[in-house]
């Protein structure tokens, strides 16, 4: 099984852990806050089961039907994942407002929020380790994951926090209802999130300013004498980037010439950014556009 599914699979694991443990939590205590938290685990395994349907289609080679691959896959998971947390953004408005026209007296908070801490501590040690083998794999459904993660450890804080002072102060008791409505602005946000960069993935938008920049100035360094790039296009597929361009080389060069230029291009290109497809289409310089050389 490869590094991205175990990662999946131990988002599944700690998902049902903290989901029964948060559930208990509200239980306990009857507490909006802890039933938002509550809600944003359940999302998570629903999410962890996507992200491992989903890496079990983008990790398939390239096919007939399919000869760029498979790893646009990875879109349709962040996608359903920002659609999922949207979701519970609105089951968590709707309890609370509905709390805060019908406030409830909160019991036995002390032992609900340490449940809630002890599941708070689980999703921030597996987000941790999610977040390094998405880096090493550059997998955006990993990475997605271990950020949603990452975004119930603060909403956990947040509640926890909140809470505490509602046991101090039980006159208090109606920030249990705007904690909660707290909660449901963070990851609403999260989700939104989640669906502009699903949908920035899916329309074949350009690499970010960063590596657009790193591309240019690999090809500035590289370029021959004489050589001229236009029409530059980029953009990513799930982990692997694509970069198209026009090489323009003297009319007098070779067919060799143009080759060996073509091979250093790539090269350098693929030391610049991990998992680079690159495609030149060399033009005699006297065909090149009298504007928009580069």
């Amino acid at each position: 099984m490869s590094p991205t599914k175990r990662m999946a699979m131990l988002s599944i694991a700690t998902s049902i852990a903290t989901l029964a443990l948060k559930f208990g939590a509200y239980a306990m205590t009857d507490s909006m806050g802890l039933l938002s938290d509550a809600l944003e685990a359940l999302v998570n395994l629903a999410a962890g089961l996507v992200a491992f349907g989903v890496l079990s289609v983008a990790e398939r080679p390239a096919d007939e039907d399919h000869a760029y691959g498979h790893e646009k896959a990875e879109y349709f998971s962040s996608g359903v994942e920002g659609v999922l947390i949207l979701v519970a953004a609105v089951a968590i408005v709707y309890a609370g407002v509905g709390r805060l026209f019908h406030p409830a007296e909160l019991v036995h908070l002390g032992p609900g929020l340490v449940v809630a801490a002890l599941a708070g501590g689980m999703n921030f040690v597996t987000a941790r380790l999610m977040l390094q083998v998405a880096k090493q794999h550059d997998s955006i459904v990993i990475e997605a994951d271990a950020h949603h993660l990452m975004t119930d450890v603060v909403t956990s804080i947040g509640v926890i926090g909140g809470l505490l002072v509602v046991m101090l102060v039980p006159s208090a008791r109606i920030l249990d209802s705007l904690i909660a409505i707290g909660v449901a602005v963070h990851i609403g946000w999260t989700g939104v999130s989640l669906l502009r960069r699903s949908v920035d993935g899916l329309m074949d938008r350009s690499l970010p300013v960063p590596e657009r920049a790193a591309v240019d100035a690999t090809l500035r360094a590289t370029l021959r004498p004489g050589d001229h790039v236009a029409e530059l296009r980029t953009r990513k597929s799930g982990s692997r980037r694509f970069v198209e361009f026009k090489l323009y080389v003297p009319d007098e060069a070779t067919v060799a010439a143009a080759h060996d230029a073509c091979d250093e291009l790539e090269a350098a290109l693929g030391r610049t950014l991990a998992k680079m497809v690159v495609t030149i289409h060399v033009e005699p310089l006297s065909c090149a556009p009298r504007t928009g050389q580069g």
